[in-house]
């Protein structure tokens, strides 16, 4: 049936074809020439119009089955993330906190490293400064020593000259 609405489709556009090139037909024949190649377009364009409605109906239908299996697979893929890590959850808030933790040991570190790289500073300092002040103690110590020493020396050589001069001198 198509393929006869075809076949009167190409002879009626031959024939107009034809009936342009020779000379004017008589109205009521080129009238139904027309007539028939109008309604052979027209069948077309239905069959054109029933065709694309088959396929979008087709695709309509495909679409749902593929919205449902897509659905279905996001199931399972949920259903897989659960049984791989149940305490997953957790696990993230874990390691996040140790992120955290880790970021603020990291400055505490430095200064820490810091301060016993300033402690030890010191401490050579003070070090340093009380063998210094033992050093200048045990200095001191000798001059004292020697001092006294001196002095009593001194003292011995002035305490013997008022004895030769008291015995010199009547009493």
């Amino acid at each position: 049936m198509a393929m006869d609405r075809q076949q009167q489709a190409q002879m009626m556009m031959r024939s107009e074809v034809i009936a342009y090139n020779r000379s004017p037909m008589i109205g009521d024949d080129e009238d139904e020439l027309s007539k028939s190649a109008l309604l052979a377009f027209r069948v077309k364009e239905e069959e054109i119009k029933k065709k694309k409605m088959e396929v979008r109906e087709k695709v309509h239908a495909h679409l749902g089955r593929v919205e449902e299996e897509t659905k279905k697979l996001a199931e399972i893929r949920e259903e897989l993330e659960a049984l791989e890590d149940p305490r997953r959850k957790e696990v993230t808030t874990v390691r996040k906190r140790i992120d955290l933790v880790n970021k603020e040991l990291k400055p505490l570190g430095q200064s820490c490293y810091k301060k016993e790289r300033e402690y030890r500073e010191v401490l050579e300092a003070f070090n340093e400064k009380s063998k210094e002040k033992a050093q200048l103690v045990a200095r001191l110590m000798e001059l004292v020593t020697e001092s006294e020493r001196v002095r009593m020396k001194k003292l011995e050589e002035l305490s013997k000259n008022i004895e030769s001069l008291s015995q010199l001198v009547p009493r």
